[in-house]
């Protein structure tokens, strides 16, 4: 197997298959990342990029198509590109040495594409079945961390089924248990989608409607009065940490509109911290991407509240955006590692975990 590994890093061009899009509510954010990464990876002569879009029917989509949406100033609609949304695969599939799925939120990010990769039996950058599903699945995350001991917000998790055999006896208990305000969310989505913050009982009959519309598991989380810190990881089996970084906003709270409108949020680094405080969030954030079997690389969020001191996990984002505004390669880059540098560290540790 070491042979292959040095013929394959060898290799001249070595095939890259770029995949982006999807069927999820983050199609276009994953669209500006894949440029990005595009970009990056064409600087370096060692790469012959293949892209491969999926549009939001699922269909896949071959190299030359799939350049035309990288290229356009944007995204190409569906009906452009196809009429027959027959599922398959593009023949130019078989030339891929090496996948780079760019995939944000579910149908993506969330082990089913990596499922795929993985019965193909070729290296993909990023993480396997298990830390991609725990990591999109907020509840099943929130029991692992609480497991390895990592302090979490109060939470009430749910479903559908429950909240409408009995509205008052769980409006009851999340009143009791988290109090107002509080955050409502579907357990099984990305970049803030779907989430409300509610403040009193109708609020939360209605978010709970809402959040229930994106998926029938739903988590509900004690609204707390922090700073958001975020935590960059890289690596394979000894993940190192990056610098700090904070979010700064000046709406109620950080949603979708928030986080990709240009202007509204700004990103803060390094985060001015306490050292002791630096250093939390850095050893929490490397033991949470361990703790869900994490490779290549993930974004963990915190909260910071100021006024005890305390440290507390938020998520861990296990293909986190890489456009233009995203947090996790401009903190790398503030660490030492560029960006089209930190492309090929991510390709390099996908042949290292492969082999």
């Amino acid at each position: 197997m070491t042979a292959v590994l040095i013929d394959l890093k060898a290799k001249s061009p070595l095939y890259v298959g770029l995949l982006f899009g999807g069927q999820s509510g983050e199609h276009d954010v994953s669209i500006t990342s894949a440029r990005a990464i595009a970009s990056a990876l064409n600087q370096n002569s060692r790469y012959k990029l293949q892209p491969f879009y999926i549009q939001r029917d699922g269909t896949w989509r071959s190299p030359d198509v799939s350049q035309q949406v990288l290229d356009s100033s944007k995204a190409l609609q569906d009906a452009e590109l196809l009429t027959n949304a027959a599922f398959f695969l593009p023949t130019e599939v078989q030339q891929v040495d090496l996948w780079f799925p760019v995939l944000h939120g579910p149908n993506g990010e969330d082990g089913t594409v990596q499922g795929l990769l993985q019965l193909m039996h070729k290296p993909y950058v990023g993480n396997g079945v298990l830390a991609s599903s725990v990591g999109m699945d907020k509840i099943a995350m929130k029991a692992i961390f609480a497991n390895a001991g990592l302090p979490q917000v109060k939470y009430v998790a749910l479903n559908r089924w429950q909240w409408q055999q009995d509205e008052l006896a769980w409006s009851e208990h999340i009143e009791a248990t988290l109090g107002y305000p509080c955050f409502v969310k579907p357990s099984n989505l990305g970049s803030s989608v779907g989430i409300s913050k509610v403040r009193d009982r109708q609020q939360l009959k209605e978010a709970i409607a809402s959040a229930t519309s994106y998926d029938p598991r739903i988590i509900i989380e004690q609204g707390v009065t922090a700073r958001e810190i975020e935590c960059a990881v890289l690596g394979n089996e000894q993940p190192q940490a990056s610098a700090i970084g904070e979010i700064t906003f000046t709406s109620d709270f950080y949603d979708y509109e928030t986080k990709y409108t240009a202007g509204k949020a700004d990103l803060i680094i390094p985060s001015q911290l306490p050292d002791n405080v630096t250093q939390a969030v850095q050893s929490m954030a490397v033991k949470a991407f361990q703790t869900v079997a994490g490779s290549g690389l993930a974004r963990v969020d915190f909260f910071y509240v100021e006024a005890t001191g305390t440290v507390l996990i938020n998520e861990i984002n296990t293909f986190p955006g890489f456009t233009s505004l995203s947090m996790y390669p401009k903190l790398w880059e503030y660490s030492g590692i560029p960006f089209t540098e930190l492309c090929d560290r991510l390709v390099d540790l996908a042949l290292e975990k492969y082999y």
